[in-house]
């Protein structure tokens, strides 16, 4: 696709670098990226993949925006407060760029629906608050092939890490289930600053559009975790679990000799 001249002045910055120039620009606009959660990570992740010119971007979230949100979740305004979080978060990424288009899904993402919608994009953001969705996510990718980027916060820290098919270990090998329930404070309960949200989910659109352009070096077996108070970064590396389920039924898949459920 040939670029506009509107489109050249728009994303001048992004075609200055040598790493993207007009062909990458054209990859970010022929790319499609699903962002699951359009609250504090999603907010600031969304809003970059927008503004960088990825073509297609879907946001899935069934909540509705609430006062308390607004710390931190800076796709929704004030005059949002009541209004699905995907309609929200549509509105506020065509305002900034009419240029993408944006599917909005008002549902909740779980085990029953996420292999159908990773399946129609190339990269998945995890930008959920949950560890039932984490887990989710992570088995509907392992099992559909598809590259994504997970993240955490509380309080002043957060961590991320990306999982590429064939390339290193998923969210399942290093994690391996879910804690039980209430084992972890959530941030209603601990607290969550506005500015870590920000960050952490700019640097999964990061991993995103460096997946798309085929530049950089990915997060693929490592866990980068980032204490904003003191300002360290730490990457810890992981391995392929063996045990791990989730990749243990994609292998029962490729296998022409056996079989699996999948229901992990």
């Amino acid at each position: 696709m040939a670029l506009t001249n509107s489109q050249i002045e728009r994303y001048s910055r992004n075609i200055a670098l040598k790493e993207v120039g007009k062909i990458g620009q054209e990859k970010l606009l022929e790319a499609r990226v699903l962002v699951i959660g359009a609250g504090g990570l999603g907010s600031s992740g969304a809003m970059y993949l927008a503004a960088a010119g990825v073509g297609t971007i879907g946001i899935v979230d069934a909540d509705r925006v609430e006062l308390s949100n607004l710390q931190r979740q800076i796709l929704h305004t004030t005059r949002d407060i009541g209004k699905q979080k995907a309609v929200s978060a549509k509105e506020a990424m065509e305002a900034l760029n009419p240029d993408v288009k944006i599917h909005a899904y008002d549902m909740l993402a779980d085990a029953s629906n996420l292999r159908g919608l990773v399946r129609e994009y190339n990269f998945i953001i995890d930008a959920t608050d949950n560890f039932a969705a984490k887990f989710s996510i992570n088995d509907a990718c392992v099992y559909e092939k598809k590259p994504f980027c997970h993240a955490g916060i509380l309080r002043f820290g957060g961590q991320l890490m990306t999982y590429v098919p064939g390339m290193g270990p998923c969210y399942r090998c290093i994690f391996e289930k879910e804690p039980p329930k209430d084992a972890v404070l959530n941030c209603k309960q601990a607290g969550i600053f506005g500015a870590v949200c920000g960050a952490i989910g700019s640097l999964q659109a990061m991993e995103a559009v460096k997946y798309i352009l085929g530049e950089g070096e990915l997060l693929i077996g490592r866990l980068l975790t980032v204490d904003a108070l003191s300002m360290g970064f730490r990457k810890v590396k992981f391995s392929k679990n063996k045990r791990c389920a989730a990749c243990a039924q994609r292998a029962a898949y490729d296998s022409p000799c056996e079989s699996a459920d999948f229901n992990i």
